[in-house]
């Protein structure tokens, strides 16, 4: 990625691991990184797999009291930022100011449903995944381990879905508007001679 304010990156069918390593090199390099849709991030493999993995790394806590960690978080957004998190030297001065620089969402929340939103080739599952592999969805795996928003962030995506449709048909009617009138407009002798002078020829 070339340097910018701040990238937002759609998550949706893209491979977990291959995302998080990209994001975390570019927030080392001191790009702000906004992740959204992680609920639809894939994870190669099934999700009886996945869920195999998750359940091993649950048993793992301090013994002597539990809640001095490791931390299980349950939700994609938390997951996926943890991914991150072991990408990143986070207990260095440099690693904690990069992890300062991502946000992580699920579903596409106010300010970034209007931004563009970018995509990773690198980190596509149907680029980078053969398509008789088997895969399975974050969102899925986290419901499974108690992630109780599911149901609440489907029914936001799809109003958001019905807004972003909208705008989109009233965005392609205007552009096809302007194309036609600018194919139309006639410009005379001496305008164009003008034009030509500007370099609008």
């Amino acid at each position: 990625m070339s340097f910018h304010q701040q990238v937002v990156v759609d998550c949706r069918g893209h491979l977990l691991g291959r995302l998080a390593s990209i994001v975390a090199k570019e927030l080392l390099n001191g790009q702000q990184v906004v992740c959204v849709r992680s609920e639809d991030i894939n994870i190669s493999g099934s999700l009886y797999r996945a869920k195999l993995k998750y359940a091993n790394f649950k048993r793992k806590h301090t013994n002597s009291n539990p809640r001095h960690g490791p931390f299980h978080q349950r939700a994609p957004a938390k997951i996926l930022w943890r991914t991150v998190r072991g990408m990143v030297p986070h207990k260095t001065a440099r690693g904690a100011a990069a992890l300062d620089r991502l946000k992580c969402f699920e579903g596409i929340p106010h300010p970034f449903d209007r931004k563009k939103r970018m995509v990773v080739p690198q980190a596509l599952k149907v680029l980078r995944l053969r398509p008789e592999r088997r895969f399975c969805k974050l969102g899925d795996l986290a419901s499974e381990f108690g992630w109780k928003h599911k149901d609440l962030i489907k029914r936001l995506e799809d109003q958001r879905k019905v807004k972003s449709e909208a705008f989109h048909k009233k965005k392609t009617a205007a552009t096809r508007a302007r194309s036609d009138a600018v194919k139309k407009v006639k410009v005379s002798a001496e305008d164009q001679k003008i034009l030509e002078a500007a370099g609008f020829a």
